[in-house]
């Protein structure tokens, strides 16, 4: 049995979750968020939890078991709590601005670079060198991290690019034919 997959989902107060057949549907303070599943698993409703059950023991079953249990508990630590990526920029000039909803970065190119922000997630910069995305969907917030640090990646060399909090970045020598003679 799968060691994720067989963990019940527990649902807080203030939670709503709403099965039909192959749809499952959270609702909390955060928002709203519905995934369907595969017809194959079985999602049940127990006494302020969520379970989920497999068929057989066959590969792709076990795989569909533990992947659907997470997607759910997302879901659901989503709508009640939230997920939140921070990113740092890193290098002479970068800076973020906010303005509206959208977001203006300036990166060391020769224009601006905007991105507008899709809805169901927020972003704050509380520093010009500091932003903060958060939402209710786990993935989402993730593809909006990731979009905007493709827009100036980290680089080993010196370090400049747009990183996500706490991350390191492995520096490289530059070239060694400069020092000799």
């Amino acid at each position: 049995m799968s060691r994720i997959g067989k963990l019940p989902i527990r649902v807080p107060e203030g939670v709503e979750v709403q099965l039909t057949a192959t749809r499952i549907a959270v609702k909390g303070a955060r928002g709203e968020l519905s995934l369907d599943y595969s017809p194959e698993m079985s999602v049940t409703q127990e006494d302020g939890t969520v379970v989920v059950a497999r068929p057989t023991d066959q590969t792709r079953h076990r795989a569909l078991h533990g992947l659907t249990r997470s997607l759910i508990a997302n879901m659901v630590e989503g709508v009640s709590k939230g997920f939140t990526k921070e990113l740092e920029l890193v290098g002479v000039g970068y800076r973020a601005t906010k303005q509206g909803n959208d977001l203006q970065l300036n990166l060391g190119y020769s224009h601006p670079v905007k991105y507008v922000t899709p809805p169901g997630v927020t972003i704050e910069v509380p520093d010009p060198v500091r932003i903060t995305i958060s939402g209710a969907d786990k993935e989402l917030v993730g593809r909006v991290a990731s979009h905007i640090r493709k827009f100036r990646p980290p680089e080993p060399y010196k370090g400049k690019g747009v990183l996500y909090r706490g991350e390191r970045i492995k520096r490289k020598a530059g070239k060694s034919g400069k020092a000799g003679g």
